[in-house]
C-alpha cells in the first residue's frame, strides 16, 4: 500500500509508484494516472516503466517533473510543478501525431489505493479520505467522464471498446477518468489540490489552473565545465526514488526497469544511492542509507540481496557502506547519522574476518554461508556475488570449497574494500568518541593493507592481481588491480606502476574506459555483463583513489572521459545504464544491460567531484581550471551552496551571500568553514596563485591570519596575495565569532 503519514509535505506530491508517470500524494495514497490510448495500436497503457517513457527532469522534491510519452509513434510531453506543497499543476503538448488527433486520447485517472469512491460533479473530481479532499480538474471541459472499479479496467474498457463508446460513463466509482483527445485538445493543462473541505480543493485547484506560471525555480545545475553532471545525479536519483509499500518506506531502487518483486534492495547499490542523494537531499540520502543497513542479519553480515521473493542471507556484498556512510557525514556532518549504523557496519566487517578467513591469513574469499534459504545459497556463482561481479573472468580459475563454504582466491578489490572498510569504521569510531575501537579498526585497516602489498603484488607483471588463497596469481586482471589505491595499499612505486596500466591502450586505456577487464585478455571480446564491460561504480573507485595518491590528471581525464561515455546514451535518449561497451561506448549493444539504473549516475557524479568534491583524503576541495562553471545548489558542510568560476575567477556563495573568491588555478582542498576559523591548503597550478578574496560578511571578522601554523598578518585586508605560498601549504584565518559582532 502505498501511503506514508510522515513524509515532509514538501515531497508529498511526487512519482512514489510503480507507474513513473503518475503523481502520487503520499500522506493519502491518492493518484493521479495518465493514460493513454492508441487507436492504430489498438492498445491503452498506464505507462509503465519501459520504451514509452523518456524520463525528463525530475527535482528530488517532485517540484518539477517532465517527461515525454511515446506510444504508438505519438509523442507527447508532459510536465508536473508545484509551487505549493498541496497542489499540483500539469500540461500536456502533442509533439508529434503518428495519427489522426480524434483517435488518440490523452486521460487523466483520479483514483485512491483504498479503493475509495471518487465522484464528478461537473467541474472537477474529487475523492474524500477522512476530513481531507482531493480534486482534479481541468482546464478545458473533458470530453467525457467514465467510471471504473481499477486503472487496469480503465485501460481494458479502452482495449476492449476502443474510444468511439459511452456504455462507461459515470460519475461516481473507485477510478474517474476525465478523457481528451489530441486533436480537440493539442495542449492540456489540469491541476489537483488537497485541502480539509471539497470547497476548498475544488477552488485550490482552480486557482492553481489559473495562475500565471512563474519563472522557473534554480534546480540543482551544472553548465560550462562537465555540463549537466549535476542535473544527471538529480533527475536520476529523482526518477528512481518511490515507496515500498510493503515495509512502508521511502527509498531509491536501484532501477525501475529492472523488477526483481514488489521491492528490491542489494546493498551496495542502496549505499551508493545515499551517497549520491546526498548531494541534493539529505532526508533521502538517510532513508537511502537506512534501508541498506535495515538487512543486517543476526550473524553481523548485511544480506547481499532483499526482494519480496527471496533473501541471501547466506552471502553479501563487498564492505563499502562504512566508506558511503563516512563520505555522507563529511558532507552533512549530521553525528546522528553516524550513531544510527556504527553498530551494524561495525558487525559486519568483523563478520568478515571470521566467516571469510578459513586459514586466519587476515584476508578474504567469498563465500556463501550454511543459513537461509536463498537461490545459489551453496554454489560457486552464489559465492560470487559477493564481489558484486558475478562472472568477472578474474574469477573464472577460483574454486569452491563446500567445507569452507569460500573461494579459494583472494580477491584483491574486496580485501581492498575490507581495508577501506576498517579505515572508515575508525574515523567513525573516533568522531563518536570510541577511542578504543578506533584503534582496532586503525590496527586491521594497516595490517590489511601490509598483507595486500605482500601477497596480492604480482612483481613478475608489476600489477595487484587475485590470487589462489595458497598459490599463484590468475590470469585476468580487472579495473579493480586499481583498488588498493583506494585504501592506501600500494606503495610509490606501484602507484606508478598501476599508473602505466592506466596509460596502456593494450590494458585499460581507450576513449572509453574503464573495461572491467584488460583489453588484452580474451574475455574482453565477450562483452557480457563484467566481461570486458564498462561499470559506473567501478569507476568511481578508481577515481578516488587516484585522487588519494595525488595523480590529479589522471583522475581528471577519467572524469572526462566518463563524462562523455554517458553523455552518449543520456544526452538524446536519456540512458543512464548500468553498464556500457568498452569498444562503442554504448549501452544498449546488448540485452543485459538496464539502461535506467541508479549506478549509472555515477558517471557524472564523477563530473561533480572533478569541480567540487568532500572525501577522506582532501577534504571538501574546490577544483579551479580556468574554465566556466556553474554547480549548484549542492550540499556541504555549511548547507546548500553554488560555486562558479567566470573569466577564471572561483567564487563560492551560499544564497545570495558571496563566502570566497579565487583568481588562481588549481585546487582548494581541506577547506573548513566554521564560526571561528576559515582555512584550505593551497595547490595551485605554477605561476596561477592568484588572490584569494574573503566575502564581506567573513572579511570583516577576520582577526589573524597563519601560514602552515606561522603568522603573516594579524592585520590582514580582504583581499589575500597568494603569490609567496608553496603548494599544498595550509592558510588559516582566525574570525570574530558572529555573537561577537
Amino acid at each position: 500500500m502505498i501511503v506514508e503519514s510522515t513524509v515532509p509535505p514538501a515531497r508529498a506530491w511526487n512519482t512514489w509508484s510503480d507507474r513513473p508517470a503518475a503523481m502520487t500524494f503520499l500522506p493519502l495514497g491518492v493518484h493521479v494516472t495518465p493514460l493513454l490510448y492508441s487507436t492504430s495500436q489498438r492498445s491503452a497503457t498506464l505507462l509503465p516503466p519501459g520504451k514509452d517513457l523518456l524520463f525528463g527532469r525530475h527535482n528530488m522534491d517532485g517540484r518539477l517533473v517532465e517527461f515525454e510519452t511515446r506510444h504508438g509513434g505519438t509523442e507527447i510531453a508532459f510536465s508536473y510543478e508545484k509551487d505549493d506543497p498541496y497542489c499540483l499543476l500539469g500540461t500536456w503538448e502533442g509533439k508529434v501525431l503518428a495519427e489522426w488527433g480524434l483517435r488518440y486520447w490523452v486521460n487523466l485517472c483520479l483514483s485512491a489505493e483504498c479503493g475509495a469512491t471518487v465522484t464528478y460533479n461537473g467541474e472537477a473530481a474529487v475523492i474524500q479520505l477522512g476530513y481531507r479532499y482531493v480534486a482534479l480538474m481541468s482546464d478545458t471541459a473533458p470530453i467525457q467522464v467514465t467510471a471504473h472499479e481499477t486503472l487496469e479496467a480503465a485501460a481494458q474498457d479502452f482495449n476492449d471498446h476502443g474510444y468511439f463508446q459511452t456504455s462507461s460513463r459515470g460519475t461516481s466509482a473507485p477510478v474517474i477518468t476525465l478523457r481528451f483527445n489530441l486533436e480537440m485538445m493539442r495542449k492540456g493543462r489540469f491541476a489537483a489540490a488537497v485541502a480539509d473541505s471539497e470547497e476548498l480543493a475544488i477552488a485550490k485547484a482552480r486557482a492553481t489552473l489559473e495562475r500565471t506560471p512563474e519563472k522557473e525555480s534554480a534546480l540543482p545545475t551544472q553548465t560550462g565545465r562537465h555540463a549537466g553532471a549535476l542535473d544527471a545525479v538529480r533527475d536520476v536519483m529523482g526518477w528512481n526514488t518511490l515507496y515500498d509499500g510493503i515495509n512502508r518506506r521511502p527509498y531509491t531502487t536501484f532501477s525501475r526497469i529492472w523488477n526483481l518483486g514488489t521491492f528490491a534492495v542489494w546493498y551496495n547499490d542502496q549505499t551508493y544511492s545515499a551517497l549520491m542523494s546526498a548531494l541534493l537531499d539529505g532526508q533521502t540520502a538517510r532513508e537511502n542509507m537506512a534501508v541498506a543497513t535495515a538487512n543486517a542479519t543476526p550473524q553481523g553480515n548485511f544480506a547481499c540481496l532483499a526482494t519480496s521473493n527471496d533473501t541471501w542471507v547466506d552471502r553479501t556484498q563487498a564492505p563499502n557502506g562504512a566508506f558511503m556512510t563516512w563520505m555522507i557525514y563529511l558532507r552533512h556532518r549530521e553525528k546522528s547519522f553516524l550513531e544510527c549504523h556504527y553498530e551494524a557496519l561495525s558487525r559486519n566487517h568483523t563478520w568478515w574476518r571470521s566467516e571469510r578467513d578459513p586459514d586466519g591469513m587476515g584476508l578474504v574469499s567469498c563465500g556463501t554461508s550454511d543459513v537461509g534459504e536463498a537461490l545459489y545459497k551453496g554454489t560457486h556463482f552464489g559465492a560470487r556475488n559477493e564481489t558484486g561481479m558475478d562472472n568477472s573472468p578474474t574469477h573464472d580459475e577460483a574454486l569452491y570449497s563446500p567445507e569452507t563454504r569460500t573461494l579459494s582466491l583472494l580477491d584483491v578489490g574486496l580485501n581492498c574494500s575490507l581495508a577501506l572498510d576498517a579505515e572508515c569504521l575508525a574515523h567513525i569510531a573516533r568522531e563518536l568518541g570510541h577511542t578504543e575501537d578506533a584503534q582496532t579498526f586503525n590496527t586491521l585497516a594497516n595490517d590489511t593493507r601490509s598483507k595486500i602489498r605482500e601477497h596480492l603484488w604480482d612483481h613478475e607483471r608489476s600489477i595487484f592481481a587475485n590470487r589462489q588463497r595458497h598459490g599463484g596469481f590468475v590470469n585476468s586482471v580487472g579495473p579493480t588491480s586499481f583498488f588498493p589505491l583506494i585504501c592506501g595499499a600500494a606503495t610509490p612505486e606501484q602507484a606508478q606502476s598501476l599508473i602505466g596500466h592506466f596509460s596502456d591502450p593494450t590494458h585499460f586505456d581507450g576513449p572509453y574506459m574503464i573495461p572491467n577487464v584488460s583489453r588484452d585478455d580474451p574475455a574482453f571480446a565477450d562483452n557480457v555483463y563484467w566481461r570486458g564491460r564498462i561499470w559506473p561504480n567501478v569507476n568511481y573507485f578508481v577515481w578516488h583513489g587516484l585522487r588519494r595518491y595525488g595523480f590529479v590528471a589522471e583522475a581528471s581525464l577519467l572524469a572526462e572521459r566518463s563524462m562523455a561515455l554517458f553523455n552518449q546514451s543520456w544526452t538524446d535518449r536519456r540512458i543512464a545504464a548500468e553498464n556500457y561497451s568498452a569498444t562503442t561506448g554504448e549501452a544498449n549493444d546488448q540485452p543485459d544491460t538496464d539502461l535506467f539504473y541508479s549506478w549509472g549516475a555515477m558517471l557524472p557524479m564523477l563530473g561533480v567531484a572533478d569541480v567540487m568534491d568532500i572525501n577522506p583524503w582532501a577534504g571538501w576541495e574546490l577544483h579551479n581550471t580556468g574554465a566556466d562553471v556553474t554547480l549548484g545548489p549542492i550540499h556541504t558542510p555549511i548547507g546548500k551552496v553554488i560555486m562558479t568560476v567566470t573569466n577564471g575567477r572561483l567564487t563560492l556563495s551560499r544564497g545570495q551571500e558571496d563566502i570566497l573568491s579565487w583568481t588562481g588555478t588549481g585546487r582548494l582542498t581541506n577547506l573548513t568553514i566554521s564560526e571561528g576559523l576559515m582555512s584550505c591548503c593551497i595547490h595551485a597550478h605554477e605561476g596561477r596563485h592568484g588572490i584569494l578574496t574573503l566575502g564581506p560578511t567573513y572579511a570583516a571578522r577576520i582577526v589573524e591570519s597563519r601560514l602552515d601554523g606561522r603568522l603573516i598578518s594579524a592585520t590582514p585586508s580582504r583581499d589575500i596575495d597568494l603569490s609567496d605560498i608553496l603548494c599544498g601549504q595550509r592558510l588559516d584565518l582566525y574570525l570574530t565569532p558572529l555573537s561577537a559582532t
